[in-house]
């Protein structure tokens, strides 16, 4: 297949076109959605051969004999990430975010505090204050045009009722991928104040050419606090499978996840399951590096369009397909760039707020679409700001 292949995904119940006017008021007749993350581009051809199979079959019962799913996702993370899995550390979820929402369930009370470095990915916020717990935002700071991490002053928010950390790695919205150092000084964070600490690492794969991401599982003394989040979804554009997996390698943390999910009778759907071990293989690892090429130049074509806009920055991509853009340059109040941005250049993007403290100012950008459509943004934010040029 090629990336540069637009797809008309309009009427398809796709919640990132179909939703777009009504969120953001963009018409998506000639609007781009460029909000949700996931891609413009058809999933690896294991995947569509495993789907035209189980049509063929026409039969779509209970799934059963997760063995060849394990072993896909062993030698995966063994392949890429040098990481080797232990099955019976392997839980299955209905996706990260179920992922996230059980892990607070099964390792924290109502009243406790869950620890975030913000801006991070919303949903995280969002499950926790569902779940009846609050949230301990510890802010990123700018090295540069980067985030890193202030750990002296994340100690002194600590506020004692703290019981679990969920870190996103590689980082949405500021696409960093942590250096080994960093996810150490991590580590040292949660066994000092003892918190569970959860991994999600759902753009693992995601990586640009030039940069290497390491699981948090190859820090050494933390395995006992522990939960690593990965999925297929991100890597392979399958989001709407829900299928993720929460691996915990130590058997004793484990146990409390375990009955939560036999408590609330989760069990796997077939789709996800074998769309996701179809990804696993070869076949699909070498689409993957075809894809994260891909994503590199259009990471090149978007930076150097917007940071020509004066006042405007486009944080430098280390990994995802999420840019996140520095508007604070201009001057100019927060609902005046929104509007330019969703009525001038018709666009549908995430506010950086609501990300979390830190995401004043900025939106966060999905650039994985044809070539041609993320030169088309860029040319429509240039004009939309062309009077600060």
């Amino acid at each position: 297949m090629t990336f540069d292949t637009p797809i008309d995904r309009r009427g398809t119940h796709c919640v990132k076109w179909d939703m777009m006017e009504p969120l953001y008021g963009v018409p998506p007749d000639d609007g781009l959605a460029m909000w949700v993350a996931d891609m413009e581009f058809r999933a690896a051809a294991p995947i569509q051969r495993e789907l035209e199979a189980m049509l063929a079959h026409g039969v779509y019962g209970y799934f059963g004999d997760d063995r060849p799913y394990l072993t896909a996702i062993q030698w995966w993370m063994r392949q890429r990430h040098g990481w080797d899995v232990a099955p019976e550390a392997i839980t299955t979820t209905h996706g990260l975010v179920n992922g996230v929402g059980l892990a607070v369930d099964a390792w924290t009370k109502p009243g406790d505090a869950v620890v975030l470095f913000t801006p991070v990915y919303h949903a995280f916020a969002r499950v926790i204050r569902a779940a009846g717990r609050s949230v301990t935002e510890c802010p990123l700071a700018f090295d540069g045009d980067r985030y890193v991490m202030d750990f002296a002053a994340y100690d002194a928010r600590m506020t004692g009722r703290e019981r679990m950390v969920i870190l996103c790695s590689p980082h949405n919205p500021g696409g960093r991928v942590w250096t080994r150092t960093e996810l150490e000084q991590v580590a040292d964070f949660a066994r000092r104040h003892d918190l569970v600490l959860v991994s999600d690492e759902i753009h693992h794969d995601l990586v640009m050419p030039d940069q290497k991401h390491t699981p948090m599982a190859l820090i050494p003394g933390v395995e006992d606090r522990l939960v690593m989040m990965t999925a297929t979804t991100k890597t392979f554009n399958i989001a709407g499978a829900h299928i993720g997996n929460v691996i915990v390698p130590d058997a004793t943390l484990r146990a409390p996840f375990a009955a939560r999910l036999a408590a609330l009778g989760i069990s796997p759907n077939a789709f996800g399951m074998r769309m996701a071990t179809a990804a696993y293989s070869p076949e699909g690892a070498a689409w993957v590096d075809e894809l994260t090429r891909y994503l590199d130049g259009n990471r090149q074509l978007f930076d150097d369009g917007v940071n020509a806009i004066p006042g405007v920055r486009s944080m430098p991509i280390e990994a995802t397909y999420l840019a996140w853009v520095d508007f604070r340059g201009l001057g100019m109040p927060a609902d005046e760039i929104t509007r330019r941005i969703a009525r001038e250049a018709r666009i549908a993007v995430n506010d950086g707020p609501s990300f979390g403290t830190g995401g004043e100012g900025f939106v966060r950008v999905n650039i994985a679409a044809p070539r041609a459509v993320v030169a088309e943004a860029v040319e429509r934010l240039r004009r939309a700001f062309a009077d600060v040029q």
